[in-house]
């Protein structure tokens, strides 16, 4: 006879099968993929814009950055959309969309069309980054849901990681990113095509994985939520779907205006902003979009360029796997603090020794020793982002909401992310001109002390806790 107790903030659910959950986390972080590699590779592409489009620096920045309008909508969009359709339907839209924005931006003839498949690419970047953690989340156990949430981070810097080399690879075969690479087409075009073989992957691996247990109970459809967590757990599908018809019995079907109390932002919504903004305050994406610019700037040539981020992708795989053994044992809120700290100390540093650079004909110049160190602290920034705030910001907006708004909160958090994604993105090359680079790294080292005190003084641990048990 089973003698199992529940124990408090524990489930009927018994063990797990952890073949079958890896299996189906790993098909939703192929979205983190997709959302890191469609990220990254524009950061290759920048001199083939301007030279294909002959724009100027607002207007490269404008196509650079119009992806993320695109993932604002999506992020906006996809919380309620999930909540009407499924998490897993989101996802399939999501993949589609990536397939047609990895051919579009590729074979795009002039700017106006080349932002429109951004804008595309966009959409479905944003619905991924709010539906995989959620996903993720809701079919994961309590006890280690930090760690395979987490896995959208690893697959985020991954994806990354795979377009920085492949953007290197291709670079380095043709001569260079406006040279021409194959079949009459200029080098970045095919940086952007290489993006149609893990988008074709996902959006068939989709097909094989089921839909949210939770999602399923919130339409009435018990029974299939019993079959799914019968795929994975040992016993329990039973009770958990009477756990979670529990949770929903006193309230409404949810709706967007669940997020609201008293005609005001619920505040657990507003932590949600506050952290996904924070992210993008601390100027991350600069070093993701505009890496090769950046360092071009500091006197790097376009090959040494590139080859930095691929070390800067390679180290960030290292410290999203730290952050995945640790997380569900340290806890959210000591990650996020340390790593405010230690961005806000190594952008300090980068500030610093970019301010001692001399401006000459082929940009800025620095020291040997000063290079080195900026170069030592952008991959001691990035190092530790990918060791704190980029994986652990996803895993608390998956799991900090209630089940009755989480869809509609992770909506309000993801346009926040995005937007100030995009104005950070869209600000830094007329930053670069106006106030160099140490002038835009001592505003991100601001932005990441700032963090910091946002982090000690708003955010509650969400460690060990079911999905159930989080309040608004």
């Amino acid at each position: 006879m089973d003698q199992h107790v529940t124990a408090p903030g524990e489930t009927a659910l018994g063990e797990p099968k952890t073949g079958a959950i890896i299996a189906i986390a790993f098909v939703a972080t192929l979205g983190g993929f997709l959302f890191g590699f469609d990220s990254g590779v524009i950061n290759g592409t920048v001199d083939g814009l301007q030279q294909a489009f002959n724009s100027s620096s607002v207007g490269t920045g404008f196509s650079v950055a119009s992806m993320l309008l695109g993932a604002a909508l999506g992020a906006l969009m996809a919380g309620t959309l999930a909540d009407a359709f499924g998490r897993r339907s989101m996802l399939i839209a999501a993949a589609v969309f990536f397939v047609v924005s990895a051919f579009g931006s590729g074979i795009a003839g002039s700017s106006f069309e080349f932002i429109i498949y951004r804008l595309i690419g966009g959409f479905a970047v944003g619905a991924a980054s709010v539906m995989s953690p959620a996903y993720i989340s809701e079919i994961a156990p309590a006890r280690y849901r930090g760690a395979l949430a987490t896995t959208q981070q690893i697959a985020i810097v991954a994806g990354l990681f795979f377009a920085f080399l492949s953007n290197y690879v291709l670079a380095g075969r043709a001569g260079g990113s406006t040279a021409e690479f194959a079949l009459g087409y200029e080098t970045w075009r095919w940086m952007f095509w290489v993006e149609l073989i893990p988008a074709g992957i996902f959006l068939g691996a989709l097909f094989l994985i089921p839909e949210s247990p939770r999602f399923l109970v919130a339409k009435g459809r018990s029974d299939d939520a019993r079959s799914v967590l019968d795929r994975l757990f040992r016993r329990g599908a039973k009770e958990k779907v009477v756990e979670i018809e529990k949770s929903l019995a006193a309230q409404h079907k949810p709706r967007f205006s669940d997020i609201f109390a008293g005609g005001k932002l619920r505040p657990i919504v507003w932590v949600g902003i506050g952290l996904a903004v924070f992210q993008q305050l601390v100027g991350i994406n600069v070093i993701f979009y505009y890496g090769a610019v950046l360092w071009q700037s500091a006197g790097f040539t376009e090959s040494d360029a590139l080859l930095q981020n691929v070390l800067t992708g390679g180290s960030g795989i290292l410290a999203v796997i730290l952050c995945l053994l640790f997380i569900d044992r340290i806890g959210r809120k000591p990650f996020l603090l340390f790593g405010s700290i230690g961005m806000a100390v190594s952008l300090g540093i980068m500030a610093f020794a970019f301010s001692t650079g001399t401006v000459g004909e082929s940009g800025l110049q620095l020291s040997d020793g000063m290079g080195l160190t900026a170069l030592g602290a952008g991959l001691a920034y990035a190092f530790i982002f990918n060791l704190s705030w980029g994986p652990v910001m996803w895993v608390m907006l998956g799991e900090m909401f209630p089940n009755q708004f989480r869809g509609s909160a992770l909506a309000m958090a993801g346009l926040a992310q995005w937007v100030a994604n995009f104005l950070v993105t869209w600000t830094f090359p007329r930053m670069l001109e106006s106030i160099g680079l140490a002038g835009s790294y001592g505003i991100y080292c601001f932005f990441a002390v700032v963090s910091a005190v946002f982090i000690a003084r708003s955010v509650r641990e969400t460690k060990g806790l079911e999905l159930e048990e989080m309040v608004g």
